[in-house]
């Protein structure tokens, strides 16, 4: 590591936060002094990182990924150091978790000063005041008017999971209806209604019964009668009516849909807003329980506290994680009152809604309702701008759609046909890496653009510079 690389050392830990608090409020022009990133000192990974990497692949389960090789060191805003001291713009935030970027004060204060009380006690149990908080929060800031309770986890297929049961427990329906497409979680509940990709359910079975899976309302791939239907959402929301109802399961036997407002794993994909309202319609019709899984679409990323707030939808129950507490392992289950009503005993967890990353949430809300929901907005429009000029100029963009920093950029291999162009976003997502542009695939060939809410003018800016340099390197 170069010395102008390595992280400032001296002072108090109180200085350093005053000092990063300062940076972090202090608005910078694209036009600005460099920051300091991207920069590429040593390509990645350097020697330090290639020794981590050396050391993990000799213990570390077979099941990682690894996307590429980022050996992280440290972050600030939407500022990534790897352990050689290269610096990279994140336009991923760990798959939207890191929401107010990276070690940001207050967060980091709040984190601090609970784990100086105590980390745990468990909840199912005990009580203790950020616990108590969290729950009023949520379910003041959750969809609707109606009166809301809310169960904490310690992450989203957790929630998931606890949803599968709360939902069966109701009134004693059974089966579920997923969409295909969607991902929940890798847990035998949570995997039954993933549909994104095989390799995730593959030898894994026999899965849950009773869980059915129907076309998610894609405006960019899904065909419909359009003598019949003005979109792809009412279209869908038929099928499952006149189809489904009529061969495979009768609908009093159905107890949840469960249902991302915005598909994430699956593509990054926007549906009409009639999807959601036609599927809240169907619930009402038929008294079926709607879940909206929120993992990473919700807690401000779309420019609204929850992405179904776009389509004017209150759910019956909402589920939560990722962004919700910065990093720190958090998940939650806000339902109506009138839903959540399983017995005491029934669900329970020893670390869910733990001390520390409920102040880390509590945090976290402030400041997401505060700054970065709007900034979301803000920044949002600006990405969208930038990237539609660069569909403009690269034929190889088919599509480009998003709400606040939740956008997807579909690949393809041709406008007309459509056929993904799976091996270019692989490509893309590597060299971005190496240009200074930390970025991440979903569905078939979509680089979803979800980084953390804080980023500004520069950080978009700049990163589109890379964006367009690394596609035109590759095609």
């Amino acid at each position: 590591m170069t010395n102008a690389a390595k992280r400032p050392s001296g002072g108090s830990s109180n200085s350093k936060s005053v000092k990063r608090a300062a940076r972090l409020s202090t608005p910078v022009s694209p036009t600005s002094a460099d920051r300091g990133y991207p920069r590429i000192v040593v390509p990645p990974p350097g020697p330090r990182g290639r020794e981590i990497i050396a050391r993990d692949k000799k213990f570390a389960s077979t099941s990682y990924i690894k996307a590429y090789p980022l050996v992280i060191a440290r972050g600030e805003g939407a500022m990534v150091e790897d352990a050689d001291g290269n610096r990279f713009i994140d336009w991923m935030a760990g798959i939207a978790v890191a929401s107010t970027g990276y070690a940001h004060p207050k967060v980091v204060e709040a984190v601090r000063q609970s784990a100086g009380d105590f980390f745990s006690m468990c909840s199912t149990d005990w009580y203790y005041d950020n616990f108590s908080a969290v729950l009023e929060r949520l379910a003041k800031i959750a969809p609707g008017s109606s009166k809301k309770r809310v169960f904490l986890t310690n992450s989203g297929t957790e929630a998931v999971e606890g949803a599968i049961k709360l939902c069966r427990n109701y009134d004693g329906r059974k089966s579920i209806i997923a969409f295909k497409g969607a991902f929940h979680g890798r847990s035998y509940g949570a995997m039954s209604l993933t549909s994104s990709k095989v390799k995730q359910r593959a030898s894994f079975g026999p899965f849950l019964s009773g869980v059915y899976h129907e076309e998610y309302a894609d405006p960019y791939r899904t065909t419909f009668d359009a003598s019949r239907f003005k979109d792809a959402g009412e279209a869908c929301v038929a099928h499952i009516e006149e189809d489904l109802f009529q061969r495979a399961v009768p609908p009093e036997d159905v107890a949840a849909i469960f249902i991302e407002p915005m598909l994430g794993e699956g593509g990054y994909i926007l549906p009409p807003k009639s999807f959601l309202r036609g599927l809240r319609a169907l619930c009402d019709e038929y008294g079926i329980l709607l879940v909206c899984d929120e993992i990473q679409s919700g807690v401000g990323r779309t420019g609204k506290m929850w992405a179904c707030e776009h389509a004017g939808v209150e759910p019956d129950v909402l589920l939560s994680a990722k962004g919700l507490a910065s990093g720190m392992p958090l998940g939650a289950i806000i339902a109506k009152e009138s839903v959540m009503k399983w017995e005491g005993g029934s669900h329970g967890s020893t670390f869910g809604g733990n001390n520390v990353a409920c102040a880390a949430a509590l945090a976290t809300l402030d400041l997401i309702e505060n700054e970065y929901m709007p900034n979301a907005r803000k920044m949002g429009a600006r990405l969208m701008e930038g990237l539609k000029k660069l569909q403009r100029k690269f034929p190889c963009i088919g599509d480009v759609r998003g709400e606040g920093l939740f956008i997807g950029v579909e690949f393809v291999k041709d406008r007309k046909t459509k056929v993904p162009a799976k091996q270019l976003v692989d490509d893309i997502m590597q060299r971005g890496f190496r240009n200074g542009l930390l970025l991440l695939s979903c569905g078939s060939s979509t680089i979803r653009v979800a980084p953390p809410l804080c980023l500004d003018e520069y950080d978009v800016d700049a990163g589109l510079k890379i964006f367009e340099k690394t596609i035109a390197e590759l095609t």
